[in-house]
């Protein structure tokens, strides 16, 4: 017998998806449920690779993590990983298996990944009382209807009934709601049980009558609305969608506890993947992160990281491009603290020879790291542990380039010559002790009085910030009615809201047995 589930879906992207799906799983696992996190196919630039050494999507890792379990690949069995705005690298079951157009992956690939997807999400009904699905989206794509294996094609499948989240703080959500569910198929319309308004600011009660007339207007009530919160920090899918440029992290409201404040500007390179190894830096009391694309906005900045990037080749040349090429060989020579990170850290080096990522071939780097860079065809996925500035660190690696260190002191298996370090371990910064020891090492070559508060635990924070996702949940949503949702199903005889869209041949009707079961 399967175990209870829910699709948390979309009106849009960013609609608050991933961050509703944690909230659940921790409300969940806060009464005593056995949960677990999915997500059939993930597209997202931030991933995290787990114990058994499988590749999942950052987000997926964040909600089981919210469900007090360790996270595998079957909670995130597809994931999308771009290399450009028409291609992404496929990563099944946690290992790369080839890469796609747009086009190829929708026009047959996706569709013969759904048995695989399906099995994933059964195997774990199979093992929890609960499974929190997450869409990707917005179910209302007619566009992908057919081939769908993330929204109402893995609902339909399983019989999961289906929550649709909106932004309201972005205007619209009444429409969103009502055109999302009227541009679905009848058999789909069957799933959608009802609504949940996310980032509300103001006065609930001036919200009532919308939400009274939208259960007149479709049929379907609205399980909550959420609050606007600030400063929760959780990891986000990816970055393609928002201009990061000047944007400042999110960080705990706290006074620096030296006399100075340390200043971090994280070089916006195209394809940015895993920009969340900044978090932990943003998370100390006194550390200003932001993100910059123009060689001036690194002239007062303590540390400059070029972070991981799925275009590592791509990335070099946006660098000399801009200017930020010859900022960063002038801060080295100047003995002013720069980090590279994965892809940052290759670029730094002195030769890359691709002939897998970009198939570029022999392309010269920075010159700042004595370190020739190979890519190979196998991607490296390792959860490393050691030690370096004398306190323990553990992180994981994601990465096709091969480093050959020519010299330097060795640094977390990449090296460091002078003020500029570089190594392929993502997760590091998270590691609290070496974190502090880096950052009065960073204030030590800027001059800066800066001292890291001694208390700082990443991982409290973090516990902390998933813990008011689930208050959330719990203070603001009817949980009684989410649970007899999660347990028994989309409530029977919801009613049709016209137009719908054409149902397409061979899709198993919502109320009949299918592989799900």
């Amino acid at each position: 017998m399967s175990g209870g589930g829910l699709l948390v879906a979309g009106t849009t992207s960013d609609a608050g998806k991933s961050v509703v799906t944690a909230g659940i799983c921790r409300w969940l696992v806060r009464r005593g449920v056995k949960v677990a996190p999915f997500k059939g196919q993930n597209m997202s630039l931030n991933s995290f690779v787990t114990r058994e050494g499988a590749e999942i999507g950052r987000a997926q890792a964040m909600q089981a993590q919210a469900a007090r379990v360790e996270p595998t690949a079957l909670m995130n069995p597809v994931l999308l990983k771009p290399g450009s705005d028409r291609s992404s690298q496929v990563v099944l079951m946690g290992r790369p298996v080839g890469e796609l157009s747009a086009r190829g992956y929708h026009g047959g690939r996706q569709r013969t990944l759904f048995e695989p997807v399906l099995a994933c999400l059964e195997e774990l009904r199979g093992s929890y009382d609960a499974v929190i699905c997450e869409g990707a989206g917005s179910p209302a794509e007619i566009n992908l209807r057919r081939t769908d294996i993330v929204n109402m094609g893995i609902a339909r499948a399983a019989r999961l009934p289906v929550l649709v989240v909106g932004d309201i703080d972005r205007g619209g959500v009444f429409a969103q709601f009502f055109g999302t569910t009227a541009l679905l198929a009848p058999e789909d319309q069957e799933l959608i049980a009802g609504y949940l308004v996310n980032k509300f600011r103001g006065d609930v009660s001036l919200l009532e009558p919308g939400l009274e007339m939208l259960h007149g207007l479709t049929g379907r009530r609205t399980f909550g609305v959420l609050p606007y919160a600030h400063g929760l920090g959780i990891d986000e899918e990816d970055g393609l969608r928002v201009s990061l440029r000047g944007t400042v992290r999110e960080s705990v409201v706290a006074p620096p506890v030296g006399e100075d404040v340390l200043r971090v500007a994280v070089c916006a390179v195209p394809l940015m993947s895993n920009f969340t190894d900044v978090d932990a830096l943003a998370a100390e009391p006194g550390v200003i992160v932001r993100f910059v694309d123009r060689p001036e906005e690194l002239a007062d900045a303590d540390l400059v990281i070029v972070p991981g990037t799925r275009g590592t080749v791509r990335a070099l040349e946006w660098l000399r491009e801009r200017g930020l090429a010859d900022a960063l060989a002038r801060r080295a020579a100047e003995g002013r603290p720069v980090l590279g990170i994965c892809g940052g850290f290759q670029v730094l080096g002195e030769h890359i020879d691709d002939e897998v990522e970009s198939r570029a071939g022999a392309v010269p780097g920075l010159g700042l790291l004595p370190v020739r860079v190979r890519f190979a065809a196998e991607k490296t996925l390792a959860r490393p542990s050691g030690e370096a500035l004398g306190r323990p660190v553990e992180g994981y690696e994601i990465h096709h380039g091969v480093a050959e260190v020519l010299g330097g002191e060795p640094f977390l298996d990449g090296c460091r010559v002078g003020e500029v370090w570089g190594t392929h371990w993502h997760g590091s910064l998270e590691s609290d002790a070496f974190r502090r020891a880096f950052l009065r090492a960073v204030a030590a070559a800027s001059g800066r009085r800066f001292v890291p508060a001694p208390d700082t635990s990443f991982a409290d924070l973090r516990e902390a910030q998933l813990d008011r996702l689930g208050d959330l949940i719990e203070e603001h949503a009817d949980t009684d009615a989410l649970l007899r949702l999660i347990e028994g199903g989309a409530p029977s005889g919801l009613p049709f809201i016209p137009p719908g869209a054409p149902d397409f041949p061979g899709a198993p009707a919502a109320g009949t047995p299918g592989a799900a079961q």
